[in-house]
Protein backbone atom coordinates (compact mmCIF):
# COMPACT_ATOMS: atom_id res chain seq x y z
CA UNK A 1 0.00 0.00 0.00
CA UNK A 2 1.29 3.47 -0.70
CA UNK A 3 1.67 5.79 1.95
CA UNK A 4 0.06 9.05 1.30
CA UNK A 5 2.49 12.23 1.03
CA UNK A 6 1.92 15.50 2.14
CA UNK A 7 0.84 17.83 -0.08
CA UNK A 8 0.41 21.35 1.77
CA UNK A 9 1.38 22.78 5.30
CA UNK A 10 -0.60 26.36 5.86
CA UNK A 11 0.03 28.69 9.02
CA UNK A 12 -2.76 31.22 9.92
CA UNK A 13 -1.94 34.02 12.64
CA UNK A 14 -5.65 34.02 14.50
CA UNK A 15 -6.08 37.00 16.94
CA UNK A 16 -9.06 36.03 19.85
CA UNK A 17 -10.16 38.20 22.61
CA UNK A 18 -9.99 37.75 26.14
CA UNK A 19 -12.72 37.50 29.19
CA UNK A 20 -9.96 40.01 30.50
CA UNK A 21 -6.87 41.13 31.03
CA UNK A 22 -4.66 38.76 31.91
CA UNK A 23 -1.31 39.84 34.06
CA UNK A 24 1.81 38.25 34.51
CA UNK A 25 5.05 39.58 35.32
CA UNK A 26 6.90 40.03 32.12
CA UNK A 27 3.55 41.12 30.06
CA UNK A 28 -0.23 41.84 30.31
CA UNK A 29 -2.66 40.10 27.80
CA UNK A 30 -5.28 41.91 26.51
CA UNK A 31 -5.68 39.21 23.77
CA UNK A 32 -4.26 35.83 22.29
CA UNK A 33 -2.59 35.32 19.20
CA UNK A 34 -2.59 31.51 17.94
CA UNK A 35 -0.86 30.45 15.15
CA UNK A 36 -3.03 27.23 13.43
CA UNK A 37 -1.44 24.87 11.16
CA UNK A 38 -3.21 22.87 8.69
CA UNK A 39 -1.28 20.04 7.03
CA UNK A 40 -2.94 18.44 4.04
CA UNK A 41 -2.50 14.67 2.78
CA UNK A 42 -3.16 13.24 -0.34
CA UNK A 43 -5.38 10.87 0.81
CA UNK A 44 -7.66 13.97 1.22
CA UNK A 45 -6.72 13.71 5.28
CA UNK A 46 -5.79 16.98 7.10
CA UNK A 47 -4.13 17.25 10.08
CA UNK A 48 -4.04 20.46 12.70
CA UNK A 49 -2.10 21.89 14.98
CA UNK A 50 -1.70 25.27 16.91
CA UNK A 51 1.85 27.05 18.21
CA UNK A 52 1.16 29.97 20.65
CA UNK A 53 3.33 32.38 23.17
CA UNK A 54 2.70 35.39 25.00
CA UNK A 55 3.27 38.61 24.42
CA UNK A 56 5.06 38.47 21.01
CA UNK A 57 8.60 38.29 21.94
CA UNK A 58 8.20 38.71 25.68
CA UNK A 59 8.00 35.07 27.09
CA UNK A 60 10.18 33.31 24.41
CA UNK A 61 12.36 34.05 21.68
CA UNK A 62 9.02 32.94 19.06
CA UNK A 63 6.60 35.22 17.79
CA UNK A 64 3.47 34.44 15.98
CA UNK A 65 4.65 36.08 13.39
CA UNK A 66 8.31 34.16 13.24
CA UNK A 67 6.28 30.99 13.47
CA UNK A 68 4.67 31.58 10.87
CA UNK A 69 7.30 32.72 8.17
CA UNK A 70 9.14 29.80 9.39
CA UNK A 71 6.30 27.69 8.86
CA UNK A 72 6.35 28.92 5.13
CA UNK A 73 9.20 29.09 4.14
CA UNK A 74 11.62 26.43 6.04
CA UNK A 75 9.34 23.93 7.53
CA UNK A 76 6.65 23.71 4.46
CA UNK A 77 9.37 23.00 1.79
CA UNK A 78 11.19 20.09 4.23
CA UNK A 79 7.46 18.41 4.34
CA UNK A 80 5.64 18.60 1.15
CA UNK A 81 6.03 15.24 -0.27
CA UNK A 82 7.05 13.46 2.17
CA UNK A 83 5.21 10.58 3.65
CA UNK A 84 2.64 12.00 6.32
CA UNK A 85 1.89 8.60 8.03
CA UNK A 86 5.93 8.54 9.33
CA UNK A 87 6.12 11.65 12.58
CA UNK A 88 9.41 10.11 13.49
CA UNK A 89 10.68 10.50 9.86
CA UNK A 90 9.08 13.53 9.22
CA UNK A 91 10.24 15.10 12.85
CA UNK A 92 14.12 14.18 12.29
CA UNK A 93 13.83 15.65 8.80
CA UNK A 94 13.04 19.03 10.53
CA UNK A 95 15.17 18.59 13.75
CA UNK A 96 18.63 18.21 10.66
CA UNK A 97 17.90 21.47 9.23
CA UNK A 98 15.85 23.89 11.64
CA UNK A 99 17.83 24.72 15.19
CA UNK A 100 14.88 25.50 18.30
CA UNK A 101 12.12 26.80 16.93
CA UNK A 102 10.42 24.54 19.40
CA UNK A 103 6.46 26.29 19.26
CA UNK A 104 6.70 25.96 15.18
CA UNK A 105 7.88 22.07 15.64
CA UNK A 106 5.49 21.68 18.71
CA UNK A 107 2.26 22.68 15.79
CA UNK A 108 3.71 20.31 13.11
CA UNK A 109 4.01 17.35 15.11
CA UNK A 110 0.69 18.41 17.14
CA UNK A 111 -0.53 18.26 13.01
CA UNK A 112 1.09 14.82 11.58
CA UNK A 113 -0.45 13.13 14.84
CA UNK A 114 -3.48 14.89 14.45
CA UNK A 115 -3.82 13.13 11.02
CA UNK A 116 -2.38 9.85 11.94
CA UNK A 117 -5.11 9.34 14.22
CA UNK A 118 -7.75 10.14 12.28
CA UNK A 119 -6.28 8.14 9.12
CA UNK A 120 -6.38 5.04 11.95
CA UNK A 121 -9.17 5.88 13.37
CA UNK A 122 -7.58 6.72 16.81
CA UNK A 123 -7.29 9.20 19.60
CA UNK A 124 -3.65 11.10 19.49
CA UNK A 125 -3.91 9.45 23.11
CA UNK A 126 -3.70 6.42 21.98
CA UNK A 127 -1.01 6.44 19.51
CA UNK A 128 0.87 8.15 22.03
CA UNK A 129 0.90 4.76 24.45
CA UNK A 130 -2.91 4.56 25.67
CA UNK A 131 -4.34 6.92 28.05
CA UNK A 132 -4.81 6.01 31.31
CA UNK A 133 -7.12 8.88 32.55
CA UNK A 134 -10.22 10.62 31.11
CA UNK A 135 -10.10 13.51 32.41
CA UNK A 136 -7.07 16.30 33.61
CA UNK A 137 -8.01 18.59 36.99
CA UNK A 138 -7.19 21.54 35.52
CA UNK A 139 -6.30 24.64 37.65
CA UNK A 140 -7.04 28.25 37.51
CA UNK A 141 -5.00 31.04 37.26
CA UNK A 142 -6.10 34.36 38.96
CA UNK A 143 -4.34 37.64 37.26
CA UNK A 144 -6.63 40.37 37.77
CA UNK A 145 -4.16 41.79 40.34
CA UNK A 146 -6.76 43.19 42.49
CA UNK A 147 -7.50 40.91 46.16
CA UNK A 148 -11.10 40.81 46.41
CA UNK A 149 -11.53 40.16 42.63
CA UNK A 150 -9.30 37.12 43.03
CA UNK A 151 -11.26 36.01 45.50
CA UNK A 152 -15.02 36.84 44.05
CA UNK A 153 -13.54 34.47 41.29
CA UNK A 154 -11.75 31.81 43.07
CA UNK A 155 -15.15 31.74 45.28
CA UNK A 156 -17.53 31.18 41.75
CA UNK A 157 -15.09 28.79 40.47
CA UNK A 158 -15.65 26.52 43.30
CA UNK A 159 -19.70 26.76 43.22
CA UNK A 160 -19.22 25.99 39.76
CA UNK A 161 -16.99 22.86 40.45
CA UNK A 162 -14.73 24.30 37.61
CA UNK A 163 -11.28 25.02 39.40
CA UNK A 164 -10.01 24.15 42.97
CA UNK A 165 -6.59 24.77 42.10
CA UNK A 166 -5.65 28.64 41.85
CA UNK A 167 -2.27 29.85 40.89
CA UNK A 168 -1.63 33.59 41.17
CA UNK A 169 0.91 36.13 39.01
CA UNK A 170 3.55 37.49 40.88
CA UNK A 171 6.94 39.51 40.63
CA UNK A 172 5.66 42.48 39.01
CA UNK A 173 5.20 44.41 41.93
CA UNK A 174 7.01 44.62 45.40
CA UNK A 175 7.95 41.39 47.18
CA UNK A 176 6.07 42.36 50.24
CA UNK A 177 3.16 43.58 48.69
CA UNK A 178 2.50 40.35 46.28
CA UNK A 179 3.66 37.85 49.16
CA UNK A 180 0.41 39.71 51.24
CA UNK A 181 -2.21 39.70 48.05
CA UNK A 182 -1.15 35.83 47.95
CA UNK A 183 -1.62 35.47 51.72
CA UNK A 184 -4.79 36.91 51.89
CA UNK A 185 -6.50 34.48 48.89
CA UNK A 186 -5.18 31.66 51.13
CA UNK A 187 -6.60 32.58 54.11
CA UNK A 188 -10.27 33.38 52.51
CA UNK A 189 -10.19 30.07 50.68
CA UNK A 190 -8.57 27.88 53.26
CA UNK A 191 -8.48 24.64 53.01
CA UNK A 192 -10.95 24.70 49.93
CA UNK A 193 -8.39 24.84 47.41
CA UNK A 194 -4.83 24.66 46.45
CA UNK A 195 -3.46 28.01 45.93
CA UNK A 196 0.22 28.33 44.42
CA UNK A 197 2.07 31.38 42.79
CA UNK A 198 4.20 31.67 39.56
CA UNK A 199 6.81 34.49 40.23
CA UNK A 200 7.94 33.79 36.09
CA UNK A 201 11.86 34.43 36.73
CA UNK A 202 11.11 37.93 38.66
CA UNK A 203 13.09 37.67 41.83
CA UNK A 204 17.09 37.42 42.96
CA UNK A 205 18.00 34.73 44.77
CA UNK A 206 18.44 36.13 48.05
CA UNK A 207 14.91 37.84 47.77
CA UNK A 208 13.16 34.18 46.72
CA UNK A 209 14.85 32.70 49.70
CA UNK A 210 12.69 35.14 51.83
CA UNK A 211 9.70 35.22 50.05
CA UNK A 212 9.90 31.24 49.70
CA UNK A 213 10.01 30.73 53.43
CA UNK A 214 7.00 33.59 53.99
CA UNK A 215 4.69 32.10 50.93
CA UNK A 216 5.44 28.89 53.42
CA UNK A 217 4.08 30.54 56.24
CA UNK A 218 1.12 31.93 54.18
CA UNK A 219 0.30 27.88 53.20
CA UNK A 220 1.26 28.09 49.90
CA UNK A 221 1.33 24.50 48.08
CA UNK A 222 3.93 25.22 45.03
CA UNK A 223 6.35 28.25 43.82
CA UNK A 224 6.87 28.29 39.71
CA UNK A 225 10.37 29.30 38.83
CA UNK A 226 11.09 32.22 41.40
CA UNK A 227 14.62 32.83 39.63
CA UNK A 228 16.01 33.24 36.52
CA UNK A 229 15.75 30.33 34.08
CA UNK A 230 19.56 30.42 33.14
CA UNK A 231 20.79 30.19 36.83
CA UNK A 232 20.42 26.46 37.67
CA UNK A 233 22.52 26.69 40.87
CA UNK A 234 20.48 29.51 42.76
CA UNK A 235 17.18 27.29 41.81
CA UNK A 236 19.08 24.61 43.37
CA UNK A 237 19.68 26.52 46.34
CA UNK A 238 16.68 28.53 46.43
CA UNK A 239 14.52 24.81 46.11
CA UNK A 240 16.43 23.40 48.79
CA UNK A 241 15.81 25.51 51.83
CA UNK A 242 12.27 26.44 50.64
CA UNK A 243 9.62 25.33 52.94
CA UNK A 244 7.34 24.69 49.71
CA UNK A 245 8.36 22.46 46.05
CA UNK A 246 9.90 24.75 43.85
CA UNK A 247 8.92 23.89 39.79
CA UNK A 248 11.35 24.95 37.02
CA UNK A 249 9.11 26.40 34.48
CA UNK A 250 10.97 28.65 31.54
CA UNK A 251 14.24 26.72 32.86
CA UNK A 252 12.90 24.37 30.65
CA UNK A 253 13.28 24.97 26.84
CA UNK A 254 14.01 21.96 25.42
CA UNK A 255 14.36 17.54 26.51
CA UNK A 256 17.91 18.42 26.74
CA UNK A 257 17.45 20.73 29.56
CA UNK A 258 15.39 18.78 31.25
CA UNK A 259 17.74 16.47 31.53
CA UNK A 260 20.39 19.03 33.03
CA UNK A 261 18.07 20.58 35.46
CA UNK A 262 17.55 16.67 36.67
CA UNK A 263 21.15 16.25 36.72
CA UNK A 264 21.85 19.67 38.82
CA UNK A 265 19.07 18.88 41.33
CA UNK A 266 17.52 22.24 40.37
CA UNK A 267 13.92 21.64 41.41
CA UNK A 268 11.74 18.59 42.67
CA UNK A 269 8.45 19.54 40.46
CA UNK A 270 8.58 20.03 36.49
CA UNK A 271 6.31 21.83 34.65
CA UNK A 272 5.35 20.40 31.29
CA UNK A 273 4.95 22.40 28.01
CA UNK A 274 4.47 20.80 24.77
CA UNK A 275 5.25 23.97 23.00
CA UNK A 276 8.81 24.06 24.88
CA UNK A 277 9.59 20.79 23.66
CA UNK A 278 8.67 20.68 20.38
CA UNK A 279 5.62 18.62 20.72
CA UNK A 280 3.60 15.81 21.87
CA UNK A 281 5.86 13.26 21.57
CA UNK A 282 8.61 15.43 22.54
CA UNK A 283 7.13 16.65 25.81
CA UNK A 284 6.78 12.96 26.83
CA UNK A 285 10.89 12.98 26.73
CA UNK A 286 10.85 15.37 29.20
CA UNK A 287 8.34 13.70 31.53
CA UNK A 288 10.71 10.44 31.12
CA UNK A 289 13.64 12.06 32.45
CA UNK A 290 11.89 13.34 35.53
CA UNK A 291 9.99 10.32 36.55
CA UNK A 292 13.45 8.26 36.33
CA UNK A 293 14.73 11.23 38.77
CA UNK A 294 11.84 11.36 40.83
CA UNK A 295 10.68 14.78 39.87
CA UNK A 296 7.16 15.46 40.07
CA UNK A 297 4.84 16.78 37.01
CA UNK A 298 2.73 19.51 36.23
CA UNK A 299 0.87 19.82 32.71
CA UNK A 300 1.42 23.52 31.90
CA UNK A 301 0.10 25.68 29.55
CA UNK A 302 1.41 28.57 26.79
CA UNK A 303 -2.39 29.79 26.96
CA UNK A 304 -3.24 27.55 24.18
CA UNK A 305 -6.58 27.83 22.34
CA UNK A 306 -8.77 24.43 21.99
CA UNK A 307 -6.26 22.81 19.44
CA UNK A 308 -2.91 23.48 21.41
CA UNK A 309 -4.44 22.50 24.72
CA UNK A 310 -6.11 19.34 23.41
CA UNK A 311 -2.47 18.30 22.27
CA UNK A 312 -1.41 18.17 25.48
CA UNK A 313 -4.04 16.95 27.35
CA UNK A 314 -3.80 13.87 25.07
CA UNK A 315 -0.09 13.57 25.89
CA UNK A 316 -0.48 14.15 29.62
CA UNK A 317 -3.40 11.78 29.67
CA UNK A 318 -0.83 9.22 29.05
CA UNK A 319 1.42 9.53 32.40
CA UNK A 320 1.23 7.11 35.17
CA UNK A 321 2.02 10.64 37.71
CA UNK A 322 0.45 13.90 37.25
CA UNK A 323 1.08 14.74 40.79
CA UNK A 324 0.63 18.35 40.54
CA UNK A 325 -2.10 18.15 38.06
CA UNK A 326 -2.65 20.70 34.86
CA UNK A 327 -3.19 24.31 34.16
CA UNK A 328 -4.90 23.39 30.62
CA UNK A 329 -7.37 26.17 31.09
CA UNK A 330 -6.46 28.51 27.96
CA UNK A 331 -9.64 27.90 26.03
CA UNK A 332 -11.56 29.33 29.10
CA UNK A 333 -9.74 32.61 28.98
CA UNK A 334 -10.51 33.36 25.66
CA UNK A 335 -14.39 34.74 24.65
CA UNK A 336 -14.30 32.85 21.25
CA UNK A 337 -13.23 29.85 19.92
CA UNK A 338 -12.13 28.31 16.07
CA UNK A 339 -13.96 25.03 16.56
CA UNK A 340 -17.09 23.47 15.76
CA UNK A 341 -17.63 21.77 19.40
CA UNK A 342 -15.45 23.52 22.41
CA UNK A 343 -13.51 21.47 24.99
CA UNK A 344 -15.61 19.98 27.91
CA UNK A 345 -14.82 20.92 31.35
CA UNK A 346 -16.61 19.85 34.42
CA UNK A 347 -16.00 18.30 38.04
CA UNK A 348 -12.70 20.43 38.11
CA UNK A 349 -11.36 18.44 35.19
CA UNK A 350 -11.03 19.17 30.98
CA UNK A 351 -11.92 16.03 29.36
CA UNK A 352 -10.48 14.45 26.78
CA UNK A 353 -11.92 13.80 23.67
CA UNK A 354 -12.28 10.02 22.14
CA UNK A 355 -12.76 10.78 18.44
CA UNK A 356 -9.95 10.31 16.25
CA UNK A 357 -6.88 12.38 16.13
CA UNK A 358 -6.83 15.06 18.36
CA UNK A 359 -10.94 15.03 18.29
CA UNK A 360 -11.39 19.20 17.08
CA UNK A 361 -13.54 20.01 13.57
CA UNK A 362 -12.27 23.54 12.81
CA UNK A 363 -15.46 26.43 12.53
CA UNK A 364 -14.31 27.47 9.22
CA UNK A 365 -16.64 30.87 9.45
CA UNK A 366 -15.03 31.29 12.53
CA UNK A 367 -11.65 30.66 11.60
CA UNK A 368 -11.96 32.82 8.55
CA UNK A 369 -13.16 35.91 10.34
CA UNK A 370 -10.92 35.74 13.01
CA UNK A 371 -7.39 35.03 11.19
CA UNK A 372 -5.05 38.38 10.94
CA UNK A 373 -4.75 39.61 6.70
Amino acid sequence: MTSPLIESLEALIVDLPTIRPHKLAMHTMQNQTLVIVRLRCSDGIEGVGEATTIGGLSYAGESPESIKTNLDNYFAPLLVGQPAGNINAAMLRIDRVVRGNTFAKSAVETALLDAQGKRLGLPVAELLGGRVRDGLEVAWTLASGDTGKDIDEAERMLDLRRHRIFKLKIGAQEPARDIAHVAAIKKALGDRASVRVDVNQAWSEAVALRGCQLLGDAGVDLIEQPTPRHDRQAQARVSARSPVPVMADEAIESVEDSFALARAGSAPVFALKIAKNGGPRAVLRSAYIAEAAGIGLYGGTMLEGSVGTLAAAHAFATLARLEWHTELFGPLLLTEDILVEVPLYRDFQLMIPTDPGLGVVLDEERLQHFRRR
